[in-house]
């Protein structure tokens, strides 16, 4: 398959770059960078000197690049991607976008979030999060990668959620990231003395991944979600550890909720259950595509308290992108992702 990234530049584009390059039935064509346009790659990213040395395009002549490419990543912040996929509507050209564009079913709740009006309303979407929407994803003409706040915590929760194991109402999210997810451009929060020796939250009841956690595990249990989410950035690189807490329905013990993951989860290969009273930790998914997830349970207060760890550029990214790229093309989903974590 031939494949482009658009937007190659970021932190996720270069994921993108380093994973594909060993795989065996991907070729990347084209990347673009309207910042470093007629750059070579390796000069922005030196770590791929004689990997990628091709001269980054401008997205000027996108119906060329999209009649070269059977698929396009697209690694742009919000409100680019969709005229990306108006401008290739009528190509078969189809599209993996890592951001927020194509996530949403409404795209009146998109608008409210981010702020951005939507001019693809019609397009035929389906949502990236590849453990839960296989089968919708092998066909799709449009895939809205999941976000990686939104992948450690739905993954988290959607046992519960499914078998109605917890009180939808009572869900509270509390997650760590590193500052590559918040992008390459220079930011001044994101300046060393300003997050070195230093643990803050941010965007506490306004952040735009709440309501697309909360659309996936209102899918997946038929019953409307309303959650707390609480994003907080850690002074390092990569990596998301999301604590999730819930109230257990009546009736329900750690027996019920230990078989309601391995029943969802047990044939996954990229979501390893450390168990009942495990710490996963993110060294220990660090370079890779896997979810770990441990579970407590609170007898005292009948909480259950789930914690979810991620590389964020990875399962949280690049790698679900490759991983959905895989289920499109009818691949084992491991092809090219078959890593083992970088420790320590």
């Amino acid at each position: 398959m031939k494949v482009s990234i658009i937007g190659a530049t970021g932190y996720a584009g270069a994921e993108l770059m380093r994973l594909l390059l060993n795989h065996p039935d991907a070729e990347v064509v084209h990347v673009t960078s309207e910042s470093h346009t007629n750059v070579p790659v390796s000069d922005v990213y030196p770590h791929l000197k004689g990997i990628y040395d091709q001269k980054l395009e401008s997205l000027s002549d996108i119906k060329r690049i999209g009649a070269d490419s059977d698929f396009i990543f697209i690694g742009l912040p919000a409100g680019h991607a969709m005229e990306i996929g108006r401008a290739l509507a009528d190509m078969p050209t189809r599209i993996i976008d890592l951001g927020a564009d194509y996530r949403f079913h409404d795209t009146a709740v998109y608008e409210e979030w981010y702020k951005v009006p939507h001019t693809h309303k019609d397009a035929e979407r389906v949502y990236g999060l590849a453990e839960l929407n296989r089968s919708k994803i092998k066909n799709a003409k449009i895939i809205g990668n999941a976000g990686c706040y939104t992948t450690a915590s739905i993954l988290a929760l959607a046992p519960l959620v499914k078998e109605h194991l917890v009180d939808v109402h009572t869900i509270v999210i509390d997650a760590k990231s590193g500052v590559s997810g918040a992008g390459r451009s220079a930011k001044l929060p994101n300046h060393f003395p300003e997050l070195y020796d230093n643990f803050k939250a941010y965007g506490v009841a306004t952040h735009r991944h709440t309501p697309e956690i909360e659309q996936a595990l209102t899918d997946i249990g038929g019953e409307k979600v309303l959650l707390n989410f609480t994003p907080h950035l850690v002074p390092m690189s990569r990596g998301i550890l999301s604590t999730c807490y819930a109230q257990l329905r009546e009736g329900v013990d750690e027996a019920a909720v230990t078989k309601a993951y391995h029943t969802m989860y047990d044939d996954e290969y990229f979501i390893r259950l450390r168990g009942l009273g495990a710490y996963p930790e993110t060294k220990y998914v660090r370079g890779s595509n896997f979810c770990d997830i441990g579970w407590h349970i609170d007898k005292r207060t009948r909480r259950v308290i789930v914690l979810s760890a991620i590389d964020n550029l990875v399962k949280g990214a690049a790698g679900q992108a490759v991983q959905n790229f895989n289920i499109a093309c009818g691949l084992d989903e491991k092809t090219g992702l078959a890593l083992a974590p970088v420790y320590p």
